[in-house]
């Protein structure tokens, strides 16, 4: 069915709009990449802390070569790029990576050409499980912007995209089994504490880039089923303020009719619900979810208290 032209006008940005989108998208990746790249050059260079993929690849040939770590990178890169070129999406793969791979290549060997100077005069630290901490905080926060902005840092995650989409092997593992192959090489080439300390910082990535893509769930879902809908419905919209959905269900096994009320409410406020339903009905069953995000809806009335 064809959209009436006033609608496709209403949905599609004009010009202007998709030139400042697209712009902000490449000056956070941009961040991100440079944010990482300083995560990578003060905190996993001089420790020796190859935490997976192409970067902590770049680590291990540096030590024995000296080969720049950015220029590793970017070479690396390339023939993973002309794979997902063909296989990703074409240009628009290559526009998604591009950006995120030059500017953490270039700032990489930026970086290490540069900072050690400030480093001589402020240093950051010199215990390695703190420096192995901090990269996977830095590094994390850099990826999770590149990723939220839709770009990607290409290396392993091209190989692993690929892999998943022609055979359907989950990417989880993929990532696991390539990332943990290049720690079990440096823990050879290095030691196995430093092998360890590469492992706890691929943790932290992983943790600290999920932060920034969802954030911290504060919200929680609610499914309260019970034989007293209206006095609980009624309770949660004047005492919460909360809109409540409902809608009748059967049980399974007791065949019996009941309402399920479902809504949203801030973790702080589970008590506060908890005491409503205990107050009203004893009986009722309520299951609380994370919601890792909620935005739109509708207003609720405002209720006169007095």
């Amino acid at each position: 069915m064809r959209l009436p032209a006033s609608v496709k006008r209403r949905l599609t940005l004009n010009p202007g709009a998709m030139i400042l989108r697209f712009t902000w998208q490449q000056l956070m990746i941009s961040l991100g990449a440079m944010l990482s790249a300083l995560a990578y050059v003060v905190f996993q260079l001089p420790y020796n802390i190859a935490a997976g993929g192409v970067s902590g690849l770049g680590i291990i040939v540096h030590h024995w070569s000296g080969f720049p770590v950015g220029l590793f990178f970017l070479l690396m890169n390339i023939p993973l790029f002309v794979l997902g070129f063909f296989h990703l999406g074409r240009w628009r793969f290559f526009w998604s990576s591009s950006v995120a791979v030059l500017v953490f290549a270039l700032a990489s060997d930026v970086f290490v050409q540069y900072l050690p100077l400030w480093m001589d005069i402020y240093p950051v630290t010199s215990e390695p499980l703190l420096a192995c901490i901090y990269a996977g905080i830095l590094y994390g926060l850099g990826t999770g912007l590149i990723y939220r902005y839709g770009g990607t840092i290409g290396g392993t995650s091209i190989t692993a995209r690929i892999i998943y989409n022609k055979t359907g092997f989950p990417l989880s593992q993929s990532y696991l089994y390539t990332d943990l192959a290049v720690i079990a090489l440096a823990g050879v080439v290095f030691t196995m504490e430093t092998a360890l300390l590469a492992a706890l910082t691929l943790i932290l990535v992983g943790l600290f880039s999920d932060f920034v893509l969802e954030g911290t769930s504060q919200m929680r879902t609610l499914m309260i089923i019970t034989e007293k809908p209206d006095p609980i419905r009624q309770a949660i919209i004047h005492e919460l303020q909360r809109g409540v959905t409902h809608w009748d269900v059967t049980g399974g096994y007791s065949q019996k009719k009941r309402t399920m009320l479902y809504l949203t409410a801030l973790r702080s406020r589970i008590y506060d619900v908890k005491y409503i339903i205990a107050r009203i009905d004893p009986e009722a069953f309520m299951v609380v979810g994370v919601s890792q995000q909620t935005w739109g809806g509708y207003n609720v009335p405002k209720i006169d208290q007095r």
